[in-house]
């Protein structure tokens, strides 16, 4: 612009358009680019569908979030909003929008989002309008949202209860009820799955048959059907629960509702008739078997019986008693069915239709007695189970026969301690009772003739039963024996008519131990004298007893205080001095004295006394003494005068003259006492009925002062029968008696008797009219008969009186008896009822009734009166009776309507008394019935009525209700008060309305269509029935009201939420609104609140409980409300009308507030024990009274864990099904037959959420032996079908035996029969059954249950048939099959087949040892032939070509008697020999190979074993030719074990082993003669004077040891093999241990050190190589001689175990004694025992005679006079554990010395080494002088074989000493290392050698063979363990390893590296040093650890590979 101001004017043109259209193309530029931009805005910023739809859940709660962003493009809040967002469309207003997040959420304030009726919310759609603030478009932007359903409604019947009927014949199956289908059943409002119903039956606990009768197959459509036969007669009405649950996919989110169904059973004719009476059988409902009964007199006219009385009546009725209609029931018809005898259709007939019995002509009773009929009843409709019962008829005899009794007389008896009703017994043992039989021939014998019994005496003491044909006695009161003893009495027998001649009755009363025996006094005094003799009677007791027999029999016993002086007879209760006792002066005692009878143990009785004794000085005049204090006599009342009765002696001390006298007690002189002798004598007779009882004191007198003793004399007087029954004087003999009293007490007479007993038992019995009167055993006379004083008014009576003796006594007396007249007869009614009808208001004073009555007395005087007992007094004020003429009249006018009864009828009895008599009035009933008259018209309530409607009122609506009342009895035709409208009076008002003709209410009868404000008036009549008919009226008003006025409900119906049946009273449960203009409105219920359970604020509205709810009671309430305005209430109107009434619907909740109930606290099931796993045992069920999933269980088991057992890993033996409780088995049950399981059930409800409750199972475990098979004759699929209603009957037959019994059923299967059962029967069923007991929880057994049922077979088939088909019965009871079969099988095995099975058993009881011994057999067989095998590898090997050489014979040979060393231990040395290479390679060979394997042999776990066998008790001693057997040493048959070490000691060792065990002296001086045929080497011992060895050969053998070690002590004893040089060892063993362990080491080794073995000079000391060199040389001799002589010898074993000869005299000998050598030229050679393998067995032949080893040689003198010879004991070690050392150059020996000069003991000669010095003690020092040892020097190569001396002479031989060496001298295993150098040896050239092959190449000697194993063995001995374990019993390997290395180390000591290889241990000490120097002792050698024995082994076997074997 500026630049065109300055253009100027000119250019303004130019310049302005194509600025203005560039500024503008700009801006359209930038508008277009804003535009495009808004175009945005509002516009949804995601992609898909343009409408958002989201879902919820109904009854979200508000606030729920619909969309978190609705992604519209845009901002709606703050500064820069560019658009505005809003809703439109949001009906109701449930979405709520927030434009700054575009959230839409629901807003449901005080409302629900109810997607179910009545809302009908299923979506909501808005629209969310978006408004483009900047170009100001709008986009409306669709949300729906889709309302989910929720499960919150659950399903409602539609009708509170169901109602349907079923006849009980309905047949199973039928559908019964389909009322739900259809808008009947339930509904649920909600949606889907969730409003789907389902109906199922629950269980009831108020009817618990209901759920198992009835089903609901499908339950989607709610059909019930019928499950189980229908009953009328068991049940006749089902509460059958309902439950209606919805679909929700989750169970426990389904909600139920339940409604009770009710089935009536309708009653069915299924039943036939029954005969009454009913007596049910047990719990059945099956009648008792019923007898009817009928007697006719013979020859009897029918026409005088007919009908004949039955007794009871007969009379059938249907059981079926409420068949509908009445008209339909069937009639009963009667007949005879059939009878006994035959002709009884002649006489007898059945009414058809009453039954009665009728007699068709006369029956004599010679011809027939009984008639047995069968009747039947049955229906007139042919149904076809009819009843049957029996009828018996007895045809009666003439009563013209007299009783009489079986037996003249009876006895019986009875205990005195018998209580009352005690029955007689006829036996002394009381074990029968007394039977009185009496018979009449009127009545059959096996009838009872029904006879009455009398006692003429005692009747009050017993009594006669009253029937059968058997009579007892009875006791009616207690008894004493002691009283009386027996009792007696007549009996007779009457019919009634005639009477039996009497029968006498005695009855003896038994004694019982009733009485305590009884001391005279309490306590007694007496008075000593200290001179009384033992046995002089100090005083005697006497106790009375009164009882009879051992009860009576008294036994004295002293309790205390005799102090031993004092004794008392037991029978006679005297007291006497003891024997031997001295009574002292002063001494006083007080004895407790026991008196008790000898009745049984628990009934004794007994007393006490106390004896007061006091000893005194002695008295020289001391009075005679009685022998007895107390006598007594029992005499009879008839005995002579002048008997004598008793001697009494006295006995007087001093033995003066007695004088006897009678003191006292005989006042009237019946007796006397003779002066000077003593003897009492009857004087007088005596009377027993005047004194019976004499009590005499007499005195002894010596006629010295206090010289007088007494004692006593009872005599009990006995009766005898002197005197007659005397009738009382005084008793009057007229008598008078009333008539027609029957038992009449017409007098009494008395008669006595003074005599004792049954002497004096008076019996009364009357002489004649013994039919008419009776008399009594106290003497009461009754008339028996009721007297007729019309017939005879005057009777003499003779009554006889007699006692009870055998011969009785008897007397008479006559009375005299009158009857008197009494008034007798009483007044008779002409009528026994009298009925009159009394019409109301009859006049006062009517004459209604007259009454008529006679009396057969003369001047008789009747008076008529009203009985007053129970009498109403209004009968009094009503009515009146004439005294006199005895009309009956009303008093005063009657009311009908003013009486109180709806029929008034008047009941009342009248009399008629004769006034002078005193019989009871004659009776009549009067009957007074008071008939209505009409006489009161109906009375309204009110004069008007006013009611007020609704204009729009529909028809039937009630406008109000008019009531009238008649004054006329209620029910009567007068007082029925009836309503009508009457026409006339108003016509249109009467069109529009009408009343109800019963009830009264005036109602619409059209619907109205009225205005407002009319008033109709209407006039109803009331009317009665009566005659006349009475009616009246009255005025009904009737307003029809404003709409405005009648409120208006705000809903038709109100359902409301449930409430809970656990909710306080005064819940609130839902409120009810109604509106009206400007009115208060008043609210009622107006139905359905009968009970009173919820209450309604009239003017809120609101509805609460009011008393406490019960959902098992009632689930559901329909309540009919309504609402009114104020102005018609105050009214006391309603307006009913269809706005102000509604249908409240209120469901209770039900909560779970009843726990769950077994059916039973104790379940008992059973188990079979071959049960598979998971098999069902038993179902238990808990039921609930809740509904729903309250009512639901799960159920689990609580299983106690089993003792002993560990709970982690022991599993339960059930399992349970939580849902259905059926239990089943979790394992196995074999082999636990009568074991039982038991354990808990707990049931909880609510799926296990709920109420808990507990029950006992019981499981036992059975098998076939414990059951039964029931056969029945139907079809398994019937037992199957009714399982469980049969198992309830044989259950109930079984409890009747065992109670609580539980009967089980196993299977159920077809019959199976024929051979081993195999074949099946479908036609017939076999129910295997078994019982439990629950009192022992296991099952009853096979016998019983059969015991059980086959016994009631019967009653079982009988109850049985309802269940089974027709014909359905059981067959048999039989046992299961495998029972049946192993019987079978055990009975088929008859004599044959046992004996061939007993040969059988004997045959393989025989073959078993034998069987074993050719095991054993072969075992050793193999194992001698694996021995062989590894020798034969051994000399395959070796090189071949042997010459000269012999084969080892067997085993034993090869490795024992082929490997002797020879050493020649004289001073003059020999010749040195070597061997050929080709038997030097296999001595050597042979020497490796006895190493490895006894090296695997001998040593288990680092372990030597060398033990003796323990279990053994002979051993076997080998020699050439014949074995000796002894007994084993450390065999002791007691059962104890010892061992050669034990038994060691010098003392036991001479007991065990008698003379063949030497003693340590006993080995220095033993000799050993060695015998051959070419002559005899003798040993002797020391003899005391100088003697040599003589000169000739020698031979020597060995065997190998064979010492079996065994550790099982109880095997079977048996000999064993051994060798008897290896017993000799172990004897040296137990010796040393005995010597170490006694501390005798220091004297036992110097013994055999220095006494032995001589001095050092004598010893020839040679090196390992000298050593291997007189090896080798000897074993070549040994070699030579097999091939040029005979290698039998003879060795016997009597020479063998003489060879150490054992004196006493040896053991008396120091042990430090020397004993001088005699040394010769040639010694014995050393005796090897080898070690060979402890598995190889004796040989089974005869052993090879062992190889004569002959020395050569003559044996010379030493010069010193002493004949030595040392034996040398060599041991061939086993091989080293690890490697040996390498060999060391071979040197030759130096020559040996000659025999004549032995060296020195300084000085060593220098020619041979020195022998070594004695073993010096332990240096602490000599491990240095080990550290510092020159390595050993080459040894010299071994010396040249000597030749074989020449055979000796025996003139040569002569004993000579014979030294075993000390233990010491056994090679001590010990590491070359360890040992001290050998002396310094020259030096040789080593000849040519050739070269060696296989194992030979590393081996260049013998001696470093032996170090190698001497190296090992040390190491082995440092690790050994002792053994823990036996590897096997069988092998055993000894050796001398065994040998106590602690001690060997001690008498070994040190030794040189280059020491003795062959050696022994103590030996290469002594050449430790050279030159006769002794080095410093060494130390015991160290224990190092070494390699385990493996790698030692392997090491060797490298070394040796070709002698290598299988370890």
């Amino acid at each position: 612009m500026v630049r065109t101001r300055l253009m100027g004017p000119l250019s303004w043109g130019w310049v302005k358009w194509p600025s203005v259209m560039g500024t503008g193309v700009l801006y359209l530029l930038l508008l277009s680019t804003c535009l495009g931009q808004d175009t945005e805005e509002c516009k949804l910023s995601r992609s898909g569908p343009p409408a958002t739809i989201v879902a919820i859940d109904e009854e979200s709660p508000n606030g729920t979030l619909l969309v978190e962003n609705m992604q519209i493009n845009g901002v709606a809040e703050g500064p820069d909003r560019t658009i505005s967002l809003s809703l439109r469309d949001n009906r109701d207003y449930w979405v709520i929008l927030d434009p700054s997040k575009q959230a839409l959420y629901l807003n449901s304030t005080g409302r629900l989002l109810d997607r179910d009726p009545p809302s009908y919310i299923q979506s909501i759609v808005v629209q969310v309008q978006c408004t483009n603030e900047l170009i100001g478009t709008v986009i409306l932007h669709e949300v729906r949202i889709v309302v989910r359903d929720r499960n919150d409604n659950a399903p409602r019947f539609q009708q509170p209860r169901y109602y349907v009927a079923v006849s009980e014949l309905t047949p199973v199956g039928t559908t019964i009820f389909s009322g739900f289908w259809g808008n009947n059943g339930a509904a649920d409002i909600d949606d889907g799955p969730n409003g789907q119903i389902e109906y199922t039956i629950q269980y009831n606990p108020k009817d618990p048959t209901a759920n198992r009768t009835f089903d609901i197959p499908l339950t989607l459509f709610g059909s019930m059907v019928l499950r189980e036969r229908l009953n009328y007669e068991e049940i006749t009405r089902y509460l059958v629960i309902i439950q209606a649950n919805d679909r929700a996919p989750y169970p426990s989110e389904r909600r139920t509702a339940t409604t009770t169904l009710t089935v009536d059973v309708l009653d069915g004719d299924d039943l036939g008739p029954m005969f009454l009476p009913c007596t049910l059988v047990g719990n059945t409902r099956d009648c008792s078997p019923i007898t009817y009964k009928a007697n006719v007199l013979e020859l009897t006219e029918p026409n005088k019986v007919n009908p004949l009385n039955v007794t009871p009546p007969i009379q059938a009725v249907d059981q079926d008693r409420n068949i509908q209609p009445p008209s339909e029931r069937p009639g009963i018809l009667y007949s005879i069915l059939i009878g006994k005898p035959q002709t009884y259709a002649e006489y007898f007939s059945l009414n058809r239709t009453t039954a009665e019995l009728l007699l068709l002509r006369p029956i004599d009773r010679e011809l027939y007695r009984r008639f047995d009929l069968v009747i039947k009843a049955e229906q007139n409709n042919g149904h076809p189970l009819p009843a049957f019962a029996n009828l018996q008829i007895e045809v009666l005899d003439e009563n013209n026969q007299a009783p009489y009794f079986l037996e003249t007389s009876y006895h019986g008896y009875v205990s005195e301690a018998s209580p009352v009703g005690t029955t007689i017994a006829t036996s002394g043992s009381l074990s029968a009772p007394l039977a009185i039989v009496a018979l009449d021939n009127d009545v059959e014998e096996t009838k009872d003739p029904q006879l009455q019994f009398s006692l003429d005496s005692y009747s009050n003491v017993f009594s006669v039963s009253a029937t059968g044909i058997r009579r007892y006695i009875t006791l009616l009161q207690p008894l004493d024996r002691e009283t009386q003893d027996f009792y007696t009495f007549t009996l007779l027998a009457s019919d009634g008519v005639q009477q039996s001649f009497p029968v006498t009755v005695t009855i003896t009363v038994l004694d019982a131990n009733d009485n305590t025996p009884t001391f005279a006094n309490v306590s007694y005094n007496v008075n000593l004298f200290t001179d009384m003799m033992p046995g002089e009677t100090v005083l005697q007791l006497s106790a009375v007893d009164s009882d009879a027999g051992p009860n009576g029999q008294v036994t004295y016993r002293i309790l205390a205080g005799a102090q031993e002086h004092f004794i008392i007879g037991n029978s006679t209760g005297i007291i006497s001095v003891a024997p031997g006792v001295d009574l002292a002066v002063g001494r006083s005692y007080a004895l407790t004295v026991e008196a008790m009878d000898n009745g049984p143990a628990p009934q004794r009785r007994s007393s006490i006394t106390t004896v007061y004794i006091e000893v005194l000085p002695p008295n020289n005049q001391s009075p005679p003494r009685f022998p007895l204090q107390q006598y007594n006599l029992e005499i009879s009342e008839a005995m002579r005068t002048g008997a004598t009765l008793l001697n009494l002696q006295a006995v007087d001390r001093e033995r003066d003259t007695i004088t006897y006298k009678i003191h006292s007690g005989d006042p009237h002189g019946h007796f006397a006492l003779k002066e000077n002798s003593g003897t009492l004598v009857l004087d007088k007779p005596l009377d027993r009925e005047s004194l019976d009882y004499y009590t005499l004191v007499v005195t002894a007198s010596d006629g010295q002062p206090d010289g007088t003793s007494t004692a006593m004399v009872n005599i009990m007087v006995m009766d005898v029968n002197d005197n007659d029954p005397l009738f009382i004087s005084s008793l009057t003999v007229n008598l008078t008696v009333t008539e027609e009293q029957d038992n009449a007490f017409v007098g009494q007479v008395k008669a006595t008797d003074p005599d004792l007993g049954s002497s004096g038992q008076v019996h009364y019995r009357l002489v004649n009219h013994q039919k008419l009167f009776s008399i009594n055993a106290t003497g009461a006379i009754r008339t028996t008969v009721p007297l007729d004083r019309e017939v005879k008014g005057h009777y003499f009576l003779i009554v006889e009186a007699w006692d009870g003796s055998v011969d009785p006594r008897r007397s008479r007396l006559t009375l005299s008896v009158t009857v008197l007249d009494v008034d007798d007869n009483i007044p008779v009614f002409t009528q026994q009822t009298y009925n009159v009808n009394l019409p109301e208001n009859s006049p006062k004073d009517s004459v209604i009734l007259q009454l008529k009555a006679i009396d057969a007395d003369l001047d008789s005087n009747l008076t008529y009166r009203i009985r007053s007992e129970g009498l109403d007094p209004e009968i009094t004020r009503l009515f009146r009776v004439d005294p006199g003429t005895g009309e009956l009249s009303v008093l005063k006018v009657l009311d009908y309507e003013a009486l109180k009864d709806s029929e008034p009828t008047y009941m009342f009895t009248v009399e008629a008394l004769d006034r002078e008599g005193t019989m009871p009035p004659g009776l009549a009933s009067v009957t007074v019935t008071i008939i209505d008259m009409n006489d009161f018209p109906p009375v309204f309530s009110q004069s008007a009525y006013r009611g007020m409607v609704a204009p729009n009122a529909v028809k039937g609506t009630i406008v109000t209700t008019v009531t009238a009342n008649d004054s006329d009895p209620a029910g009567t035709p007068a007082g029925l008060v009836r309503y009508k409208v009457d026409q006339d009076a108003y016509p249109y008002s009467a069109s529009i309305f009408d009343v109800d003709e019963h009830t009264g209410h005036v109602v619409t009868r059209v619907n109205l269509n009225e205005e407002p404000n009319l008033k109709f008036n209407l006039v109803v009549v009331a009317y009665d029935d009566g005659e006349p008919l009475k009616e009246n009226t009255t005025l009904v008003e009737i307003t029809v009201l404003q709409p405005s006025v009648i409120p208006v409900f705000t809903q038709e119906e109100y359902r409301f939420a449930p409430v809970s049946e656990e909710a306080d009273v005064g819940t609130p449960v839902g409120v009810i609104v109604a509106a009206a203009v400007n009115q208060t409105i008043v609210y009622s219920i107006i139905e359905g609140n009968e009970g009173g359970v919820f209450a309604l604020n009239e003017t809120t509205g609101v509805i609460s409980t009011a008393k406490p709810l019960d959902y098992e009671a009632n689930s559901s309430y329909v309540l009919r409300v309504e609402a009114n305005s104020m102005r018609v209430v105050s009214s006391n109107l309603r307006v009913p009308s269809k706005t102000n009434t509604a249908k409240v619907m209120i469901d209770i909740q039900d909560e779970n507030d009843h726990p769950p109930v077994f059916t039973t606290s104790l379940y008992i099931g059973g188990v079979a024990e071959d049960a598979k796993t998971f098999t069902s045992v038993l179902q238990v069920q808990a039921l609930d009274q809740d509904t729903g999933n309250y009512s639901s269980m799960i159920y689990r088991l609580i299983i106690p864990p089993q003792p002993g057992k560990d709970t982690k890993k022991s599993k339960d033996g059930f399992v349970i099904e939580p849902y259905s409780g059926v239990v089943k088995t979790a394992i196995m049950y074999r082999n636990m037959r009568r074991s039982y399981f038991k354990f808990e059930v707990v049931a909880t409800d609510n799926y296990g959420q709920g109420h808990s409750t507990k029950a006992e199972i019981v499981v036992s475990v059975v098998n076939q032996l414990d059951m039964q098979v029931v056969v029945s004759n139907v079809p398994p699929t019937y037992v199957e079908k009714n399982k469980n209603k049969l198992l309830s009957i044989l259950e109930r037959y079984v409890q009747d035996q065992i109670p609580g019994a539980k009967v089980v059923v196993e299977t159920i299967g077809p019959n199976r029969h024929g051979d081993g059962m195999e074949q099946e029967d479908y036609t017939k069923s076999d129910l295997m059954i078994y019982a439990i007991d629950p009192l022992t929880n296991r099952a009853v057994s096979r016998q019983e249950l059969y015991k059980f049922l086959d016994g009631k077979l019967l009653d079982i088939n009988k109850e049985f048939q309802p269940f089974l088909p027709p014909g359905g019965r059981i067959l048999e009871i039989r046992t299961p099959d495998v029972v049946t079969s192993v019987k079978k099988a055990m009975q088929t095995v008859g004599y044959t087949e046992g004996a061939l099975l007993a040969l059988a058993v004997i045959i393989i009881i025989c073959c078993v040892p034998a069987i074993l011994i050719v095991i054993i057999t072969y075992r050793q067989f193999k194992e001698r032939q694996a021995e062989c095998a590894k020798t034969a590898r051994i000399q395959m090997a070796l090189p071949t070509g042997k010459p000269g050489g012999g084969t080892a014979n067997n085993l034993y040979e090869e490795l024992g008697d082929n490997a002797i060393q020879t050493r020649s231990n004289h001073s003059g040395g020999g010749n040195g020999g070597s061997l050929d290479e080709i038997d030097r390679q296999r001595l050597i060979s042979d020497f490796a190979d006895r190493a490895i394997a006894a090296h695997r042999q001998c040593v288990a776990n680092g372990g030597v074993l060398n033990k003796l066998p323990k279990s053994e008790s002979n051993i076997t001693f080998l020699s050439d030719e014949n074995p000796l057997t002894i007994k084993n040493p450390i065999y002791h048959e007691d059962g104890t074990l010892s061992s050669p070490e034990t038994l060691g000691r010098s003392q036991r060792r001479r007991d065990l082993l008698g003379n063949f065990s030497p003693s340590r002296k006993g080995l220095r001086e033993a000799w050993l003669r060695l015998s051959s045929s070419g002559g005899d080497v003798g040993f002797g011992g020391y003899s005391g004077s100088d003697s040599g060895w003589g000169s000739g050969g020698g031979h020597s053998w060995t065997l190998p040891s064979r010492l079996h070690r065994r550790d099982m002590y109880d095997a079977v004893r048996r000999q064993v093999v051994m060798d008897p040089v290896q017993w000799e060892l172990e004897l040296l063993k137990a010796e040393f241990k005995e010597s170490k362990d006694a501390g005798l080491d220091s004297g036992f080794d110097r013994g055999l050190d220095s006494d032995l073995m001589g001095s050092p000079s004598l010893e020839p000391k040679l090196t390992v190589k000298e050593q291997a060199r007189q090896f080798e040389q000897q074993a070549l001799q040994e070699m030579r001689q097999r091939q040029n002589r005979d290698s039998r010898g003879s060795l016997s074993p009597d020479f063998l175990l003489s060879i150490f000869p054992e004196s006493p005299q040896h053991l008396k000998q120091t042990p430090t004694h020397t004993i001088p050598f005699v040394l010769t030229r040639d010694g014995p050679p050393s005796i090897i025992v080898t070690q060979s393998d402890g598995g190889t067995p004796p040989p089974s032949h005869k052993p090879t005679p062992p190889v004569l080893r002959r020395f050569g040689g003559n044996l010379t003198a030493n010069p010193s006079g002493d004949d030595r010879l040392q034996v040398h004991l060599e041991i061939i070690p086993d091989p080293p554990s690890t490697p040996p050392p390498p060999p060391p150059p071979m040197t030759p020996p130096p020559p040996p010395p000659p025999a004549s000069s032995p060296p020195s003991p300084t000085s060593p000669p220098p020619q041979h080494p020195a022998s070594p010095p004695p073993l010096p003690p332990p240096s602490p020092h000599s491990n240095q002088t080990k550290k510092q040892a020159p390595p050993p020097p080459p040894p010299p190569p071994p010396p040249p074989p000597p030749p074989l001396p020449p055979p000796s002479s025996p003139s040569l031989l002569r004993p000579s000493t014979f030294v075993l060496p000390s233990l010491s001298e056994v090679p001590a295993l010990r590491p070359v290392s360890l040992r001290p150098p050998p002396p310094p040896l020259p030096v040789e050239p080593e000849p040519q050698r050739r070269e060696l092959k296989g194992i030979l190449k590393n081996i260049q000697n013998i001696a470093d063979i032996e170090k190698s194993v001497a190296n090992m063995f040390s190491q082995i001995d440092r690790k050994q363990i002792p053994l823990k374990k036996v590897m096997k019993g069988r092998a055993s390997i000894d050796s001398l390893d065994s040998l106590d290395l602690d001690l060997l180390a001690a008498e070994g000591g040190g030794g040189g590296e280059a020491g003795s290889g062959g050696g022994e241990g103590g030996e290469g000490g002594r050449e430790g040093t050279g030159g006769g120097e002794d080095p410093p002792p060494p130390p015991p050698p160290q224990i190092r650890p070494n390699t385990n024995m493996n790698s030692i082994v392997e090491e060797l076997e490298k070394r040796f590979p070709s002698q290598s074997t299988m370890l």
